[in-house]
């Protein structure tokens, strides 16, 4: 008999809030956990699953406030957040799991492979960064005084287009009318917990010290979130860390180009 937990989207209490995750894939698979980024939901890995499952058993789960997750009022920090993820996978008795992270997704699980080395398998952190920078920050405050200021649909539409390629945009109208959606799931405390965490992010100084093996995936036309240079410095900085650039994709580069991304994919965790 399929328990509520395995099929479709399901509730733990954890760390003090209730989590929105789900399970796929079979039990006695090896363990894959996918993370989100700022004004992402679970809904967001939908195509890496499908290419997942076959060979592992899946976890997804929506941040702090995202998505079903229930929000707190703030400030959040990376520290918080990584203590969601490690609580969660307690609760689901998850000892190892391999850990995929993107955007804000990305600094979580490279922070939590510092902070619990023996709880991740292998590790990828995508399209994101390991510190914040004065001239990223400068971006990430104007957000947030603009929802702030003028509520959070003002940049639901701005934060849809910085996320893809013009083309990408262009082609693709029912994949952005989705993507709107999944921004619009985010509650007001979450977002500005999340970017508040993210503008403390600090975990770069430390990456020489990850011990599981670790893929670096940029997408080839992200300029800003974690553009392909960035992230190949990253990579250079871990023990025999790799870093992948996946084209025809921008900042959510496994929205954009979920083909190349999930082969990529796929070869390191294989």
């Amino acid at each position: 008999m399929v328990s509520p937990e395995q099929q479709g989207r399901a509730l733990k209490r954890v760390n003090g809030i209730e989590v929105e995750f789900r399970l796929d894939g079979r039990d006695e698979l090896p363990w894959v956990t996918l993370v989100t980024g700022i004004a992402n939901d679970l809904s967001m890995w939908d195509s890496q699953v499908a290419a997942l499952e076959r060979d592992f058993r899946v976890m997804r789960y929506d941040l702090r406030g995202q998505g079903g997750t229930q929000p707190t009022s703030g400030p959040y920090t990376i520290e918080l957040l990584v203590r969601d993820l490690v609580e969660l996978l307690d609760a689901l008795q998850i000892r190892e799991t391999s850990l995929v992270g993107l955007g804000l997704g990305g600094a979580i699980v490279q922070a939590a492979a510092l902070a619990h080395p023996q709880r991740v398998h292998k590790l990828v952190p995508s399209c994101c960064r390991a510190k914040m920078v004065p001239e990223f920050a400068k971006l990430w405050h104007g957000l947030i005084e603009t929802v702030k200021k003028n509520g959070f649909e003002s940049i639901v539409e701005p934060t849809a287009q910085r996320w893809f390629s013009d083309e990408f945009k262009a082609n693709n109208p029912a994949v952005l009318d989705g993507v709107r959606k999944m921004i619009r799931r985010t509650s007001v405390q979450g977002y500005l917990g999340c970017a508040g965490a993210f503008l403390g992010l600090d975990v770069e100084k430390d990456l020489g010290k990850i011990r599981a093996p670790t893929l670096y995936v940029s997408g080839g036309e992200d300029k800003l979130g974690g553009p392909p240079a960035l992230m190949a410095g990253l990579a250079a900085q871990v023990p025999g860390a790799r870093h992948v650039s996946v084209p025809r994709a921008a900042h959510i580069a496994n929205i954009q180009n979920p083909q190349g991304f999930n082969q990529v994919l796929l070869e390191f965790l294989r």
